[in-house]
């Protein structure tokens, strides 16, 4: 099985592809693609529907928070033949789930690649075109809180860079780990 994850981005942030096939308790880095900045969402949605053409079977799970959501209602429009996961991601402490949509905190998505790379369970080939700027936007990831606020914030903005490729990553990963958990996507075409 094949899980597509997708993070969004246009004018000042790519839009990430991570592709990761599960193998038994192996997750193995398939592709990890950054699409030019300012490609219009409508071309988005056809290099997904490129990629979903190979054979599969596929699982798609999209970054549904902000601008996500109409992204998400077209390549559902798209007829791709998958599985399509919307996932809110939020600063929250609890995973949920509403209708169609899920909401999942950005710790425990960034949490479960850290895990998985720990356990040797997820393995990228340094072959991948875009594996070095993966790797380097994994170690720019910073948890940091506010002290005034108390707020808890994650990725790797704060520090001038990007963090697409590690979103896109998570979202895929958290898919593929959610077949061991009993959870279950209705495909929504």
């Amino acid at each position: 099985m094949f899980y597509l994850g997708l993070d969004l981005g246009k004018k000042h942030d790519h839009t990430a592809i991570a592709i990761v096939e599960r193998r038994g308790n192996t997750l193995q880095v398939r592709h990890l693609e950054r699409v030019a900045l300012g490609t219009p969402y409508t071309g988005v949605v056809a290099r997904i529907g490129e990629i979903v053409e190979r054979p599969g079977p596929w699982a798609v799970v999209v970054d549904g928070t902000g601008v996500g959501e109409p992204v998400v209602d077209a390549l559902r429009r798209a007829g791709l033949g998958c599985g399509i996961t919307a996932v809110t991601i939020t600063g929250g402490q609890r995973e949920s789930r509403g209708g169609s949509v899920c909401s999942v905190p950005k710790q425990d998505l960034i949490a479960g690649v850290q895990m998985a790379m720990e356990k040797g369970e997820l393995r990228v080939a340094r072959r991948l075109g875009e594996a070095g700027a993966l790797v380097k936007e994994m170690l720019n990831v910073r948890i940091t809180a506010g002290l005034a606020s108390g707020k808890v914030r994650i990725g790797a903005d704060q520090y001038g860079e990007h963090d697409d490729l590690v979103i896109a990553l998570a979202l895929a990963c958290w898919r593929a780990r959610r077949r061991e958990n009993g959870f279950r996507v209705e495909r929504l075409l």
